[in-house]
């Protein structure tokens, strides 16, 4: 099978690999449509620590069953089926305190390599977070499953009420589905950025205001009556923005710190202001099967992912979708191995 090979920074190989063989519970999937992100991209441009090189890459997919092994119940041969790249090890410390997406194995035990022919999904991911694709949803719009399960994760246990005001700081993918959602539950979204073209393709997918940061002070006066944002969710991972974040949440707000910083960032918050306004600082990592199984249902009845995808390019041109992505042009794309 063919594979795209993650040699080094900036250094794409296509490699012909074996095609796996499915032990018992586990399912070999023939890659359809699988799609980049910002990790990808991260590694792509100056490695990842979550990614290993030289390594396959790429966790965003959905496909067929080629082959099921023995054991495994209610998928065959020929199912349609989207999954994550991972699923919580159920025996861990965290996990007996069903805190799944902070497993100790998770990490470990994620699969990576959905930029190939195909992926070979072990038991453990099977059991939890597999499904049938249903047939209302494209394979694009079907590989969309693992960032909205995070996505919905960070939104997870927030008592977001009709009429509420969030504001999304970053138009990246996760910041537009972070939109979607957010609009869903009930809430006004405000959505800020630094490019233009991106805050008005905001406002296409439901946001009802888009402004640069610059704005920010007028826009807290204006529409929340100078006292701030009920939720804001920091969605670029840089830790100017992380500190800035407090600065837009009204007393009692709940600010959710979803963008990863480097490692061994450090930021520094004014203690006042969280004591005394009874804040909420919130990180959020990854998912919990339960998250999956809830942005399955959204993706199946409830929200519309295709917008965000930009095109599509062959296996063997992943790396003009990368380099396309660090121009900053287009959210996601599509990657087929057809």
């Amino acid at each position: 099978m063919l594979v795209s090979y993650l040699v080094k920074p900036g250094l794409l190989e296509l490699k012909e690999m074996p095609v796996p063989e499915p032990s018992r519970g586990e399912v070999l999937v023939k890659i359809k449509a699988a799609l980049t992100c910002g990790t990808d991209l991260k590694a792509y441009l100056r490695g990842h620590p979550m990614i290993p090189m030289p390594g396959v890459f790429g966790h965003e997919f959905s496909g067929i069953i080629a082959k099921a092994g023995k054991g495994v119940k209610g998928f065959k041969e020929g199912d349609e089926i989207m999954a994550v790249h991972s699923a919580p090890c159920l025996k861990c410390r965290y996990c007996k305190k069903r805190a799944f997406n902070l497993c100790e194995n998770i990490m470990q035990t994620k699969v990576l390599g959905a930029f190939a022919e195909y992926i070979l999904l072990p038991a453990h991911i099977v059991k939890q977070n597999l499904f049938h694709k249903p047939a209302t949803l494209s394979f694009e719009e079907a590989a969309f499953l693992e960032p909205l399960s995070c996505v919905v994760h960070g939104m997870h246990g927030l008592d977001i009420k009709k009429g509420d005001k969030a504001l999304i700081i970053g138009t990246g993918p996760i910041g537009l589905l972070h939109t979607s959602l957010a609009k869903i539950k009930g809430a006004k979204v405000f959505i800020t950025a630094r490019k233009k073209e991106r805050l008005d393709f905001a406002k296409t997918i439901g946001a009802d205001a888009a402004f640069e940061i610059n704005e920010i002070e007028n826009i807290i006066s204006e529409m929340t009556d100078g006292i701030g944002f009920d939720f804001v969710f920091e969605c670029t991972g840089q830790f100017g923005v992380w500190e800035n974040s407090v600065n837009y949440v009204r007393k009692g707000g709940t600010v959710i710190l979803f963008g990863g910083c480097k490692t061994g960032t450090r930021v520094s918050y004014d203690t006042y202001r969280l004591h005394y306004d009874e804040l909420t600082l919130k990180g959020a990592f990854h998912f919990t099967p339960q998250d999956v199984k809830t942005a399955y249902n959204l993706l199946k009845e409830t929200i519309n992912v295709s917008p965000l995808i930009s095109g599509h390019y062959s296996l063997k041109d992943l790396h003009v979708a990368l380099e396309r992505l660090s121009r900053g042009e287009g959210i996601k794309y599509a990657v087929t191995p057809d």
